[in-house]
């Protein structure tokens, strides 16, 4: 049987798994499903439509799915989609998505919020992120596999964060974050590539000196960026993480911080 305190407030139109537990002051509202060995562990409060995957972890004052922080938001239908294994600390926060922003803020698996952190509509976080406390994003925001945001990081609406990138604490990102590299200040800029972030993933050593290749010729030639992506793909081009690079570069609509 789903173990639900008895001051918990589950309303009937939720989906709450046997295996689930919902502890003491929560509230799940309509439109709710909750998977098997989900926790809440107290006052957390949880609004449909959304979808919380196996395994995931709410913290005391954290909250999921409410509606959005955007004023042009009327009560459309819109949802939140959170992945497996998840963790979200005390007082972090996920809003759903906005009809103009395609109705949907989604959340991969095994990511970690600490306390503070909010993910705003129309977001889209991969998998393994790490948010530190306080750590923010605005809508429409993507934050891809292995990013990590340090303490307090601000991100502007409709910027990207590349995999494996790490923003220091405090730091402001008002253009996309380049993949593999430290980032921080206000407004952030590019230190180089994350060497040691990128060791504890288990990047080869042929890696990491091709990565760091592709960054001397972007950041520290006198190309400028289109010319240093065509140098990139002649000299590197073929090796998987150096295409990327090249394609996350080159899709950007906001332009990348240098």
């Amino acid at each position: 049987m789903t173990v639900v305190h008895p001051t918990a407030i589950v309303s009937p139109e939720a989906e709450v798994d046997k295996d689930a537990f919902v502890g003491p002051f929560c509230v799940v509202g309509d439109r709710v499903k909750i998977a098997p060995g989900v926790r809440l562990e107290s006052h957390c409060v949880l609004e449909g439509p959304l979808e919380v995957g196996s395994g995931t972890r709410f913290f005391p004052f954290s909250s999921a799915g409410l509606i959005p922080q955007d004023l042009k938001f009327q009560g459309e239908e819109t949802r939140a989609v959170i992945g497996e294994r998840n963790v979200f600390r005390e007082h972090s926060t996920l809003h759903r998505g906005t009809a103009g922003g395609g109705g949907v803020t989604s959340v991969g698996s095994d990511n970690l919020f600490m306390a503070g952190a909010h993910v705003a509509h129309d977001c889209h976080i991969g998998n393994h992120v790490v948010f530190a406390n306080g750590a923010s994003l605005a809508g429409h925001v993507t934050v891809e596999d292995h990013a990590t945001l340090g303490a307090y990081v601000g991100v502007h609406q409709y910027c990207r964060v590349g995999r494996h990138a790490f923003l220091g604490a405090f730091a402001v990102l008002v253009k996309d974050g380049l993949p593999f590299a430290l980032s921080a200040g206000n407004h952030a800029t590019c230190f180089g590539p994350n060497t040691i972030g990128l060791k504890r993933k288990g990047f080869t050593r042929e890696q990491i000196d091709a990565i760091h290749h592709a960054f001397r010729l972007l950041l520290a030639s006198k190309l400028n960026t289109g010319q240093a992506m065509m140098k990139i793909r002649e000299e590197l081009g073929g090796r998987p993480e150096i295409d990327y690079l090249i394609r996350f570069v080159e899709e950007s609509k906001r332009g990348v911080a240098k």
